[in-house]
């Protein structure tokens, strides 16, 4: 009879669900001291587009049953459970250009993108 004791597995540290650029934290500080002041920005996941899916994102009063809180850079967003395994590890960035300016994703789950780049697909 062996009475060999096997070693406790180490766990990997899970990256965060979701983190946000300098960009886009300081954003969602201006929004939410002015337009948007209360509110709270909300990031899902829905079925459309050529490719699948893409990102929701919607102003709520307050966190629902099915929200994930987020607090990144002192900026707290909510995350819809059900988009929770599509965006893992995912960066949320503001971009500025010539002609327009939004949030972007840096999503390391996604596969691939449809060409105008509005959806996406794992």
């Amino acid at each position: 009879m062996s009475t060999t004791a096997e070693a406790p597995r180490i766990r990997r540290a899970l990256p965060p669900l979701m983190s946000l650029s300098d960009g886009a934290a300081e954003r969602l500080r201006a929004l939410y001291a002015k337009g948007e002041q209360g509110k709270l920005l909300r990031v899902a996941v829905s079925t459309k587009g050529c490719s699948g899916m893409s990102y929701d994102l919607t102003w709520v009063e307050a966190a629902g049953p099915g929200d994930e809180t987020v607090t990144d850079k002192g900026v707290t967003i909510l995350v819809d459970r059900k988009a929770t395994l599509f965006l893992i590890g995912t960066v949320m960035d503001y971009e500025v250009k010539t002609l327009s300016a939004g949030f972007t994703f840096t999503n390391p789950n996604e596969k691939g993108r449809c060409g105008c780049g509005e959806s996406f697909h794992v």
